[in-house]
């Protein structure tokens, strides 16, 4: 592309060919680049289909903790995908593993967080408290919540999206969080979710981690893009998989595309989510080299594109 030097570049009919020579996995997230809300992406169907048939391994990886693997195959097949519950990786997923294998957690968690969570948590066997209503009445006095129930069974807090977030789940949360020893775990860190209407904002898990985090004076461990811990749990269900022979593609440069990049994979940015080509000119423009990291090495206007490019060749 014409506004960026060679750091950054476009998938074509000349190049397309010779990068998907490249890799055998390819790693996807899903919201804003396979699908917007409840639309699907033109020609994102075609395009996995195209990758199985070329024998690449599609695994999805999605920071959306809303839904459990079982959730997103019924949503997969819905938008016309046909996957494994074995490709995909949401943080809902991920955040269970995390704290049944490598925690080794006993006890109960304080959950913000909806039903996707929830599924994935009792898979575990892990017990919870806490989604659902905790409301707030009008008038109540706040200094009365200094004597807020506890359960004192609760060993860890766990937030993720939830609608439903409300002062007094904060309170609890940061509460529990007042004990060194019980850990805080979030699921994802993005400040907002992938929307086609322009002028409108959902905010994202990040804003109810923020939240939590400053009432609670702690940092959480993030399970979600870009940490490594979500590549790991990839590479132990997927041993054979080669790094170098592997590309990250998202539509966002602070989680998907620097995933990539903390895990020494190709990445793959599309147009059709959070990120711009103005941010990536920005990023690759700055002398920050946190920010240079935040340019990918492809991009495309579309991942439905890929296969239109291939049957160009």
């Amino acid at each position: 592309m014409s506004s960026l030097n060679c750091q950054c570049q476009q998938l074509t009919t000349e190049n397309a060919g010779q990068f998907l020579d490249s890799i055998d996995t390819v790693l996807i997230d899903c919201d804003g680049v396979l699908w917007n809300s409840n639309d699907t992406i033109d020609g994102a169907v075609e395009t996995i289909q195209m990758l199985r048939k070329m024998g690449k391994q599609p695994i999805f990886v999605t920071n959306n903790s809303t839904k459990s693997r079982r959730q997103y195959i019924e949503k997969f097949n819905r938008l016309g995908f046909k996957v494994s519950e074995d490709e995909i990786f949401g943080t809902a997923y991920v955040a269970g593993l995390y704290l049944k294998h490598k925690l080794k957690f006993s006890g109960k968690i304080y959950l913000i967080g909806g039903s996707g969570l929830a599924e994935e948590l009792t898979i575990q066997g892990i017990p919870f408290i806490g989604p659902g209503y905790d409301h707030v009445e009008e008038g109540e006095d706040v200094h009365n919540w200094t004597n807020i129930e506890l359960d004192p069974e609760v060993r860890g807090v766990l937030v993720g999206f939830d609608p439903l977030i409300s002062f007094r789940k904060v309170c609890r949360a940061a509460s529990y969080l007042t004990d060194p020893s019980v850990p805080y775990i979030a699921t994802n860190l993005d400040g907002r979710l992938p929307i086609p209407n322009k002028g409108r904002v959902i905010p994202g898990t990040g804003c109810l981690v923020d939240f939590v985090t400053k009432a609670a004076a702690r940092q959480p461990t993030v399970v979600g893009k870009p940490n490594e811990l979500m590549f790991q749990c990839v590479k132990e269900k997927f041993p054979l998989i080669n790094p170098e022979r592997t590309v990250m593609v998202g539509d966002r440069l602070d989680t998907d595309i620097l995933l990539g990049k903390n895990c020494n994979l190709k990445t793959l940015m599309v147009l059709t989510g959070i990120s711009s080509l103005e941010d990536v000119q920005h990023n690759q423009q700055s002398t920050s080299e946190s920010l240079q990291k935040l340019v990918p090495d492809f991009y495309i206007p579309a991942f439905g594109d890929l296969h239109k490019l291939v049957k160009k060749e």
